[in-house]
Order: structure tokens, then sequence, then C-alpha cells
């Protein structure tokens, strides 16, 4: 009797290994798709349902052959625009082709780009290469976006992880009546931003923890310490969003526990007046 307690209880540990390891594997290469919808006051009509996809947190990471996974998966979705909050090259692997290829591969779109912690370990050396491709750098700057009459204004400040950030000079010439985006690497921005009046900030950083536990979430966050407060999702301070954005990549260790990479869509549109 003892044993086949011992062979019985010999088989469980091998088949609860194997079940952890695959949803391991699963959380690493399986990529979800995560939908927000943001109310914006005061959006023009003509961006109603004005949709934003957002990437961040690549870290090199090759999903395909030419990315084609991900990009298949990227041009199923409808968007305007595309929203890249940084870190999509690694301190350890600063190989830009992984990311020109994700671009070369998508719609035609206006692509915005804000430089992470990761592009700053290598002076931000992909910042030409980005530009070649068409991408708009909006480090401590912002563009407009134009329909008809309607205008949109995206911001970007340089990695507040790091302390770049301006976002004074990012939000110069902005009325504050007019609706604003702004994109940044790391959740530090937040505060800044609702006292600015930012309607939506898009940041990536922590990967949502990489690990997270049920009811408790990610146990620890680059900047932030154990259990972050913005470690993931959409978080809000007056009329002022924030979406935190899983990733697409990992860092120190390719290990992610109920943290699955993510493509973000997030559509604007008009608040109830």
């Amino acid at each position: 009797m003892r044993t086949a307690n011992k062979e019985l209880s010999r088989r469980t540990f091998i088949i609860g290994g194997i079940g952890l390891l695959s949803y391991l594997y699963f959380n690493v290469h399986s990529l979800a798709v995560k939908h927000y919808t943001i109310a914006i006051d005061g959006l023009p009509q003509e961006f109603e349902g004005f949709t934003i996809l957002h990437l961040t947190d690549l870290h090199a990471k090759k999903y395909g052959e030419r990315q084609d996974k991900l990009i298949e998966l990227i041009n199923r979705q409808n968007f305007d625009m595309v929203a890249m909050t940084g870190d999509f090259i690694d301190k350890d692997n600063p190989d830009v082709e992984p990311t020109l290829a994700l671009i070369q591969g998508l719609a035609a779109k206006p692509i915005f780009f804000v430089p992470g912690n990761h592009e700053w370990r290598h002076d931000f050396r992909i910042k030409s290469s980005l530009e070649e491709h068409g991408v708009k750098i909006l480090d401590n700057k912002n563009a407009k976006l134009a329909k008809g009459e309607a205008q949109l204004w995206i911001a970007g400040v340089d990695d507040p992880y790091l302390h770049r950030d301006k976002l004074e000079q990012a939000l110069h010439g902005i009325a504050d009546a007019q609706p604003k985006l702004l994109l940044a690497h790391a959740p530090n921005i937040f505060k800044p931003a609702a006292a600015s009046g930012v309607e939506l900030v898009l940041v990536g950083h922590t990967h949502g923890g990489q690990v997270r536990l049920p009811l408790i979430g990610a146990i620890v966050a680059p900047g932030q310490g154990l259990f972050p407060q913005y470690d993931y999702g959409h978080f809000t301070a007056g009329s002022t969003n924030m979406i935190v954005n899983g990733g697409l990549g990992e860092s120190t260790l390719p290990l992610r526990f109920c943290s699955r990479p993510e493509i973000v869509l997030v559509k604007l549109v008009s608040a109830l007046q």
C-alpha cells in the first residue's frame, strides 16, 4: 500500500509539474487583446469612436518570423492610430529589428512613440531608425491629429521612471479646453498629468507585474516596490484616466503568471453632459 501511495504521489507531482509548466508557457506566449472604452469631456464628434492601438514593452521579443503572429493579430483589429510607450528593445538585447518588423507590418496608420528606460540604456540610438520608418517621436513634445475642423492633441513625455519627463513642455501650446492624450513609459506621470487636466494617459513599464496573485495583483513593479498601486489596468483621478498596459515582452526572467502579454485597444467616446 505504501509503495502504491508513493507511486500515486509521484504521478500527481509529475502531472502537476507538467500542468504548471504548460500554464507558464501559455502565459508567456499567448497574446491577449484588451479593450477599454474611455469617455472624454469635449471630445469632437468627428473623433467619436476613435480607437488607439496601444503597444508597449516588447523587449525585443519575437512572435514568429518577422513578427507575423503579432502582426496578424493586430491587423485583425480596427484602430485609427498606434501609441508605442517604450522598452521595445532590452538592456541585454538592443536589436531593433523585432520592432522595425512590427512597424513595417502594421496597417498604414499614424504611429507615435515615447522612449522607456531600456531605450536609454543604449542612449536611445534606435530613434533615427524609428523616424526613418515614419514613426513620430514625442519626447516632451506634442502633435495634432485633425479630422476636418476638429482636432485631437497627442502629447508625449520622455521616460518618467528616469525623471526625463517634462510635462509642461510636452503640453505647451495646447489649450486647456482641448482633449489631450498623453503617452508616457511609466505610471509615475499620473498625478502630474491629472493636475494638468489631461484626459487620458497611456503607459506601460510594469508588465502588469509579470507575476500576479489572484485578488491581490502584482507582487512588485519597478519604481513602485512591493504590491504597487499602479500595476495594471484602468485608473482614474478626477476627469483623468490612465491605462497601464501589461506589455508584450518580459524583463529579467521570461516568466509570466496570471499576466498574459497583450495588445490594448482604447476607444474614445463623448462623455455624457
